[in-house]
């Protein structure tokens, strides 16, 4: 997925998925905690895969992503292609009401709006870009 996509959360607490990303997300996925003060939207397949991958950890191992899977909503989109952010999930990524979905390769992420700019000032410049892309040997 790939992409930037700016939306506002709704008084109910629902959020539109972005058009373009319909297809590869589909209209059922999984809402998750993100790692950078974000909320990262899973397709199927991909959230699949990440609990195959816990399954091979050991138990004390795996015990660390408690709180990640109890934190995380399987989602159905509406006829609208809304589905609910819960009140929880909402404050831990700091998003009021203007939001900013981001492709992410296999997954989608959503920002508060804020945050989203205050990180594209930071990390959006030609010497960040460069070295990005020489980390990854291109």
């Amino acid at each position: 997925m790939t992409g930037t996509y700016e939306h506002s959360i709704d008084s109910a607490g629902r959020l539109i998925v972005p058009a373009k990303l319909r297809a590869e997300l589909g209209n059922v996925f999984y809402l998750a905690v993100g790692v950078k003060d974000n909320l990262t939207l899973y397709p199927m397949d991909t959230w699949k895969k990440l609990q195959d991958r816990v399954a091979e950890l050991t138990t004390a191992q795996a015990a660390s992503m408690d709180v990640f899977f109890a934190s995380a909503q399987l989602c159905e989109a509406d006829k609208q292609w809304r589905f609910q952010v819960p009140g929880y999930l909402r404050e831990y990524a700091k998003i009021d009401r203007d939001v900013v979905i981001t492709g992410n390769n296999d997954r989608a992420q959503i920002w508060s709006a804020d945050v989203w700019s205050e990180k594209t000032r930071q990390q959006l410049n030609p010497a960040a870009i460069a070295k990005l892309l020489e980390g990854l040997g291109i």
